[in-house]
């Protein structure tokens, strides 16, 4: 890992694969909480289009705008000294060829400075990739699940084709991504593809064998679901933001009901 005040590169990403030691990747929406994970040691924080499910309450990705993601990425890249910035390209920019995603990926970087972009897709979305890449934007992909092609895939579902992985990963390491996404691919395939690619693959839902790990910081401190049993089976809750603000704001209004707050120390004469 890099200091505390070195900022993270995608070559020091190679580095610590090559070396051993795991990528920590965690989604950041606002500038708090990226400083908060900054100051934690992460070494990604990735502006996720899962902004749609837990900070707008939608059922998908899909209604993620362009200027949104924008609008949120320029708050985390403000508060990340050390972390490098990934921001995810919404839909359906990527989808709509190279010219359309040059031009977006374009805006994100200028507006945002951040330090690269998250595109979904392998084999199938090259071009399009490879156009990024070319015009000098820093790419990180994403395989396996897409919650991007989630009406496609017809729902959430573990993705355990092994040769589909493969030639997406093979086509992703030869244009030059500087890392990608594996998410909800069997553990065991995750770790074989883990040994035989290059470039770092940190996962989400893909088992310990993969080169990092990743989790959406609403699912991490239980921020976005009432109970632990709504999260994805490979989410692990580290703190219960919900229950703990959900008691100091009962407190709160109790206090406020019985006259309780404020209290004269808290007023002005």
């Amino acid at each position: 890992m890099t200091s505390k005040f070195e900022k993270v590169k995608a070559s020091q990403l190679l580095t610590m694969k090559e070396t051993g030691k795991k990528i920590v990747m965690m989604t950041a929406y606002d500038f708090p909480t990226a400083q908060i994970l900054d100051e934690a040691g992460v070494d990604i924080l990735l502006v996720g289009d899962s902004l749609g499910t837990v900070i707008q309450g939608h059922e998908t990705t899909l209604p993620v705008t362009l200027d949104q993601m924008i609008y949120h990425a320029e708050m985390v890249t403000r508060a990340a000294k050390r972390a490098f910035v990934v921001v995810d390209m919404p839909f359906p920019y990527c989808q709509l060829g190279p010219d359309e995603a040059v031009r977006a990926a374009a805006r994100v970087i200028k507006e945002t400075g951040a330090n690269g972009v998250k595109i979904e897709g392998g084999q199938d979305r090259i071009a399009t990739i490879s156009a990024v890449i070319q015009a000098g934007i820093p790419v990180m992909g994403h395989c396996g699940l897409m919650p991007q092609s989630i009406r496609k895939l017809g729902g959430y579902k573990i993705q355990r084709n092994p040769d589909q992985l493969d030639n997406d990963l093979q086509s992703l390491q030869e244009n030059g991504v500087f890392a990608a996404v594996l998410e909800c691919v069997p553990k065991q395939l995750s770790f074989k593809m883990s040994q035989k690619y290059k470039i770092p693959l940190i996962g989400i839902g893909a088992g310990k064998g993969c080169d990092g790990q990743v989790l959406v910081f609403h699912d991490f401190a239980l921020w976005a679901a009432k109970e632990p049993q709504e999260l994805p089976k490979h989410a692990r809750v580290y703190v219960n933001l919900h229950e703990i603000i959900l008691k100091a704001v009962q407190n709160f209004a109790k206090d406020v009901r019985s006259s309780d707050f404020p209290s004269d120390s808290e007023s002005f004469d």
